[in-house]
């Protein structure tokens, strides 16, 4: 079991960590835009061209962590962001962006796969799910107090405060590194040595129900991106709505998860993990039928309380699905190939993110209705989905702790039979 420094230590970095991407995200087009005077345009080509590079950091990472541990590859990766951050100051051409914006893109997308190694090696079971959920409550969190530190410094208006920002998340991602790097990792059971990991990623070829869970991830990780990407179109252009009001439902979506997220999870450790994701599936699904259905709604009270209703039932979806999904797939992934194992399942996360922004707006043009209606299909279909590989996946990814399930619920076993626990997981 985690003891409470630890897992103190640990949310403390992801607070640091996450103050500081707020701190940058909201201005990392306006940067290099302001400061060495590059059209948006430009500026925007080339971040999209190294996040497809940095692309590549995924599988890297993968190798990396199976070779070297999780907690190397996460603290190198906090390293090289850092490092690239403090070479923004010195870009003064096109060129130079690109390199400076391909540093810290690889260490952004090296990051996913890592850290969620890092937690399967440090937690097991139940508190493995509890430690996801209490991570996605710190980042939301740290977010928004980056983005309001960041909004202070530049309510000043010079080109200092721009550096401020970025020298200041550089410094973050130091002592997000200096966090983790105190954190001890229990001693691998052998299984990691043992294993033929020179095979690389033809072991996660061969393993066609992580695969399956790779693969159904898609639709609802295009599902995701709709509060960032389609809902503030949709809302304004479609409905008529105020320009305010996406802001205020993205409020909603984030206190939602911070509030309500790890008391959730604590209760949803009694079912099955599989059965919790589709249920968050299917809740995402009627969310967007309901988007769908409120274009057919007159404007007014009844219209504004559909659109939070519908919101709040996103956010259900995705306070069932996020943390449980993360924890069966951590679960699901061989502990000596894990490392590759979910930089695969991340391409499920990291290339709907990268497209998101262009498919879903050819869609919304093309129709609005019919956008939302897709999606709900995609997000129900892979539920469905999950319900059916089930009985494919591992009974520890499954259920907790082998545990023994009734009627979907999970009991533990009596005391004789319980099993004796792992020295590494006493």
């Amino acid at each position: 079991m985690l003891n409470s420094s630890v897992k103190g230590r640990y949310l403390a970095c992801m607070v640091v960590d996450a103050t500081g991407s707020g701190m940058y995200l909201p201005l990392s087009l306006l940067y290099f835009h302001f400061m060495i005077g590059l059209p948006l345009p430009q500026v925007g080509a080339i971040m999209t061209a190294a996040a497809v590079v940095g692309l590549l950091s995924n599988p890297l990472a993968g190798v990396l962590v199976d070779r070297y541990g999780a907690r190397a590859v996460v603290v190198g990766g906090y390293l090289l962001r850092a490092s690239g951050f403090a070479c923004y100051p010195f870009v003064d051409s096109a060129w130079t962006m690109a390199l400076a914006v391909g540093v810290v893109a690889f260490g952004d997308y090296s990051f996913p796969p890592s850290i969620q190694s890092f937690i399967a090696e440090i937690v097991t079971g139940a508190e493995r799910d509890g430690l996801l959920a209490a991570q996605r409550c710190i980042r939301n969190a740290g977010l928004g107090v980056g983005a309001l530190l960041a909004g202070a410094a530049l309510a000043v208006s010079n080109d200092a405060a721009f550096h401020v920002i970025v020298l200041g998340t550089g410094a973050l991602f130091v002592v997000a590194a200096s966090l983790i790097r105190g954190i001890p990792v229990p001693r691998s059971s052998g299984t990691a040595a043992a294993a033929p990991v020179r095979r690389g990623y033809r072991l996660v070829a061969r393993n066609r129900p992580f695969l399956g869970l790779t693969l159904l991830n898609i639709p609802t990780a295009f599902g995701y991106m709709v509060l960032a990407v389609s809902l503030p179109v949709y809302v304004t252009q479609e409905l008529g709505a105020s320009n305010s009001l996406p802001g205020v439902l993205y409020a909603v979506n984030t206190v939602g998860i911070a509030a309500l997220q790890i008391p959730l999870t604590r209760r949803l450790t009694r079912y099955r993990r599989t059965r919790v994701v589709a249920s968050g599936g299917a809740v995402f699904c009627l969310a967007f039928v309901s988007f769908a259905v409120l274009g057919q709604l007159s404007s007014g009270t009844g219209l504004l309380i559909a659109v939070f209703a519908a919101t709040a039932l996103f956010t259900v979806g995705e306070l069932m699905h996020g943390a449980t999904a993360s924890a069966l797939v951590a679960s699901a992934a061989p502990e000596a190939t894990r490392g590759r194992h979910l930089a695969v399942y991340q391409l499920s996360w990291a290339v709907p993110t990268a497209l998101a922004p262009a498919v879903l707006t050819a869609l919304l043009t093309l129709s609005a209705t019919g956008m939302w209606l897709l999606l709900a299909a995609g997000v129900g279909g892979s539920a469905l989905g999950m319900l059916r590989l089930e009985r494919r996946l591992p009974a520890d990814a499954v259920r907790i702790g082998g545990a023994v399930t009734q009627g979907g619920a999970v009991t533990q076993p009596p005391p004789a039979v319980r099993p004796v626990p792992h020295p590494q997981h006493a």
